[in-house]
């Protein structure tokens, strides 16, 4: 791009500053929003260029990009197609400007332990499987474009977000406009090394590598390009036989040679969660609050994606006034997970997160109804449990089911005291229905991360 063109403006709002970073098709350049006065980092994309029905397609193609969101991904701010100037137009994504690290930043230091490994890949496949279900294909997972992120400060979670997504706005085409690959060589698949169109299949593959090199912290198929990409085509990578067991399952049919013999994005995301709590340590749960449709249940909560998120303004704003309304001293969003109770808003207490057992909302989701515990310290359900006998003296708690359409109770939205309180049948409603807000946002969000279908130009 020439210097006049960088101190142009883009959608009369984006002014180019310098580049950041350059890929096969596409320029990052750091950006200022003129509007509202921050730095953006702006990806241009030269596409050939299209007049008519074509260009009217490249137009939605950029819509469907610019309505993703998911926590997962960079956070996409803007989008558009720029044909103001001389030559080919030109696609824009406007994103959050990062500074890094990167996973190829971290591995540089050598390889991540088992859980660390897990929990990235968990969060890298549900982006994909996002990605997927709105029809786009990555092409390009390769730790390099893999961002880490702590939110909480935690050193036992990482987490970490997919950027440079859609190499190729939504092309079949696995090469460039000069006939080279799209993608990096190390972590090509055998498809797209052998220039086949690609699926969703080869962003698993590639990103089983991502995974094989954290665990053992070298690269499966070093060398030059060619080298790299022919040695796929002869061998499957090496996995180490000292790895864990299941990650040697999951390894090999991320890695497998055939694209319908490897995990969907989905399902590798729920194998790489069972992956990280497994490392982390599960607490023993009392089979006795494991509801019958369990596998179902935490399918679910796995779909709404909101295990391990940041805090939430919108939720704050329902347990603050639930706090007010019972007059208690706090009132908890929770989320059930396998082994633990994730306090997705809190109000009263600084804790994050719970065993599940002896946590009471794991009892609560076992009722279609709000759950009541008015004495604690005499109620024969509550009297042995370590939070009413230990130090922080529950004496008052009262939870309503955040039950999804399907009938599946997430967690809850529950109020606790340390004295003993009396929960009328009035109470009970105004709490349900308080936790129908927070179910009905958990809806909305979920609608709007649903994959949005391009309408077909005519």
């Amino acid at each position: 791009m020439k210097q006049a063109d960088d101190e142009a403006s883009l959608g009369g709002r984006y002014r180019v500053i310098e580049r950041i970073g350059a890929g096969a098709m596409a320029t990052v350049y750091r950006a200022k929003d003129e509007f509202l006065g921050r730095d953006v980092a702006v990806k241009i994309i030269t596409k050939p260029a299209r007049d008519g029905e074509a260009a009217a397609m490249d137009d939605d193609e950029v819509k469907i990009f610019a309505r993703m969101n998911h926590p997962g991904l960079v956070t996409l701010l803007d989008a558009g197609v720029d044909r103001t100037g001389p030559g080919e137009p030109r696609v824009y994504l406007v994103m959050e400007l990062i500074g890094g690290p990167d996973l190829k930043q971290f591995l540089s230091k050598g390889a991540l332990g088992p859980r660390h490994t897990a929990q990235i890949g968990h969060d890298v496949a549900d982006a994909l499987a996002y990605i997927h279900a709105n029809g786009v294909v990555h092409r390009d997972v390769k730790p390099g474009n893999i961002m880490i992120f702590d939110y909480h400060q935690d050193a036992a979670r990482i987490r970490a977000k997919l950027t440079d997504f859609g190499i190729a706005l939504i092309s079949e085409t696995p090469k460039d406009a000069e006939g080279g690959f799209l993608g990096t060589a190390a972590y090509l698949s055998p498809e797209l090394a052998r220039g086949e169109p690609v699926t969703p299949a080869s962003d698993i593959y590639s990103l089983g590598l991502v995974l094989l090199e954290s665990l053992t912290g070298q690269i499966a198929f070093p060398g030059d390009p060619i080298q790299s990409a022919v040695a796929r085509l002869i061998q499957d990578p090496p996995i180490p036989d000292d790895l864990d067991p299941e990650w040697k399952s999951l390894l090999t049919a991320m890695t497998s040679a055939d694209p319908s013999k490897r995990p969907t994005a989905r399902e590798a995301s729920l194998a790489l969660y069972d992956q990280a709590s497994a490392s982390r340590g599960r607490h023993k749960v009392d089979p006795a609050i494991i509801p019958d449709n369990e596998a179902e249940r935490m399918a679910t909560v796995h779909h709404y994606g909101i295990l391990d998120t940041p805090a939430d303004s919108a939720f704050d704003r329902i347990t603050a006034l639930a706090a007010r309304l019972f007059n208690v001293p706090m009132a908890i969003v929770s989320i059930v997970d396998h082994d633990r109770i994730w306090f997705q808003s809190r109000y009263g207490t600084e804790a994050e997160q719970i065993p599940r057992d002896p946590g009471l909302c794991g009892s609560a989701i076992l009722q279609d109804d709000v759950w009541v515990v008015e004495n604690a310290a005499e109620d024969p359900r509550t009297l042995s449990n370590p939070l009413v006998v230990g130090d922080f003296g529950l004496g008052f708690y009262a939870g309503a089911p955040l039950k999804t359409r399907e009938g599946h109770n997430l967690g809850t939205l529950c109020l606790l005291d340390t004295v003993p309180r009396k929960m009328s049948v009035a109470d009970s409603a105004n709490l349900q229905d308080l936790a129908r807000l927070v179910t009905s946002e958990l809806e909305l969000r979920l609608e709007r991360r649903e994959p949005v279908k391009a309408v077909p130009v005519p």
